[in-house]
């Protein structure tokens, strides 16, 4: 136990320690719900390092795993050598670097194998509400001003900008329903038109299948 502790506080273990400290405590706020997974997915690049399709909490919660234990070996090895000063310092860095790399190694076959369980998904955009049902939110929607409450395909609401034509006829107010139907890539609004659920004929009734055919002539 006494080995252990002394290469897990010794250089170049302790660097991977306190990151596998800090992995750890992410995950648990992610359990508790307090973090989300994905939080750094659109902030680092992981195709870059060959690791990308999964998401990089994950790449990188495997390398810090991975660099850690590998790091703790070599450590170990390196106190029994009993080797000191510059050639111990040498080995340490030699360490280092092989735990790096051998990380980075795992961590890629990894991905490659499990890539398929995080399927590439489209960035959310704005052109996903069009066609949805929204809630008016401000007093009154014209040509130049409004905002509207819309529910995206996960359930998550989003207040977007509305603005409707000056021949429409049916005025828009707070609590009314209406339709986004285009939107605008120079001004970033949607253009909203009035909505009335009662008119909305639903989805087609399914065709009922038929039990045979009658020949030509012949009478049922």
């Amino acid at each position: 136990m006494r080995e252990f502790l002394d290469a897990a506080l010794s250089f170049p273990a302790v660097l991977f320690a306190a990151a596998l400290v800090v992995v750890i405590a992410f995950w648990l706020l992610v359990l508790a719900g307090a973090a989300d997974h994905h939080s750094f997915d659109t902030d680092v690049d992981t195709d870059l390092a060959g690791v990308g399709g999964v998401p990089v909490t994950v790449s990188v919660s495997l390398m810090v795993a991975v660099g850690w234990f590998t790091a703790l070996t070599g450590t170990v090895l390196v106190h029994r050598s009993g080797t000191t000063g510059a050639v111990r310092a040498v080995l340490a860095s030699g360490v280092l670097a092989g735990a790096l790399l051998l990380a980075w190694g795992a961590v890629r076959l990894l991905v490659h194998h499990f890539r398929r369980f995080f399927p590439d998904q489209p960035p959310p955009s704005r052109q996903d509400f069009l066609g949805r049902v929204c809630t008016i939110r401000t007093g009154s929607v014209g040509a130049d001003f409004g905002q509207a409450e819309v529910a995206a395909a996960d359930g998550s609401t989003a207040i977007v900008q509305v603005r409707r034509l000056p021949s429409a006829d049916a005025e828009l107010a707070s609590g009314d329903t209406g339709l986004l139907y285009a939107y605008d890539e120079a001004g970033e609004f949607f253009w909203v038109s009035s909505y009335d659920k009662a008119l909305d004929p639903g989805p087609p009734p399914a065709e009922l299948p038929r039990k045979g055919r009658t020949a030509p002539g012949s009478t049922a």
